[in-house]
């Protein structure tokens, strides 16, 4: 439902256009070191401000509610807060009558009988991985030595990072959207995290990129590639400190076998395009034109490299 993990276990709360959104740790070790400083970097690169992404501007500071006395975790629950302020409902009324395509909307009001809170996505908007990242943060600093790094390379199909203003600037004069890839690789991994069969390394870790809205796949090592090789092509051989290659993105059976952690994530093109799409008015019952109003990123998928490293950090300091 709204909470992973068993031992570093995370639960997230809110909804895009209501009071706040947040998160409660259970789980975080005693004595963390942790500040509202700690937390604002990772927030920066999630907030929007590139060419591209949206207008909505936040405040995003946090505010612990418990677990946190004079700078340190306690070891008890850990509640992080963030305020909803810059917030336009009105610009979502019309979907109660004609679903965004490509979104929740249809579903969730169905789900919940109409009892949803439709307003920005409501519990199913990209503002949700706000928490995420703070999560994160002190899934990070739990890790200690392990680093985990990851980056946008590709936008709209195309690699060349030189090329992507003009894809996004072309997207939005003809009110559309772009998808992206973002890669990930983690460093300094222990040998032997991660448990077979349902626990295994890639089961925990695509569960919890799959919670991030949008995402599309996910690969690991040479991922479906490895479809098309040969075995001796795409076999990791061992040396004396560990496998001399990474074809299987540092993972053997489930389980870190001592090399980078390496994955790479598809996000689909953003949903609510300004482009006219026809959809059905569950008002009129008729199908009917939507053209979305309203702030989107053309292309979400440029805030996400940091939403990935945290629900990475996040299935790691479980499995530690």
């Amino acid at each position: 439902m709204n909470s992973f993990g068993r031992i570093f276990r995370v639960s997230l709360f809110g909804e895009s256009h209501g009071e706040a959104v947040g998160v409660v740790i259970d789980g975080a070790p005693e004595g963390i070191g942790l500040s509202k400083e700690d937390l604002m970097f990772d927030i920066g690169r999630r907030a929007p401000g590139l060419n591209g992404t949206t207008s909505r501007r936040e405040s995003d500071e946090p505010i612990f509610l418990s677990g946190l006395y004079e700078g340190h975790t306690t070891g008890a629950p850990l509640t992080i807060m963030f305020k909803n302020g810059d917030t336009r409902s009105e610009d979502y009324v019309a979907f109660d009558a004609m679903p965004r395509p490509g979104h929740a909307d249809f579903v969730a009001s169905v789900k919940w009988d109409w009892e949803n809170d439709p307003r920005g996505g409501g519990h199913f908007s990209g503002r949700l991985t706000l928490p995420l990242v703070a999560a994160g943060v002190v899934a990070k600093k739990a890790l200690e030595d392990i680093d985990i790094h990851a980056e946008l390379i590709e936008v709209g199909g195309c690699s060349d990072e030189s090329k992507w203003p003009e894809l996004l600037e072309k997207a939005q004069a003809e009110g559309d959207s772009l998808g992206g890839i973002v890669e990930c690789k983690v460093d300094n991994v222990p040998i032997g995290l991660g448990e077979p069969f349902f626990d295994s390394v890639e089961s925990m870790i695509s569960h919890a990129v799959f919670a991030i809205p949008g995402v599309r796949g996910i690969e690991f090592g040479d991922g479906f590639k490895a479809a098309r090789m040969k075995g001796s092509e795409h076999n990791d051989p061992f040396g004396p400190e560990g496998p001399t290659k990474n074809s299987s993105g540092g993972i053997n059976g489930g389980i870190t076998n001592g090399a980078p952690i390496v994955f790479r994530v598809a996000f689909k093109p953003t949903s609510s395009i300004s482009k006219p799409q026809k959809t059905y008015n569950f008002k009129t019952q008729k199908m009917d034109t939507l053209a979305i109003k309203g702030r989107h990123d053309v292309c979400f998928a440029l805030r996400t490299p940091v939403i990935v490293e945290a629900v990475t950090a996040i299935v790691l300091a479980d499995l530690v």
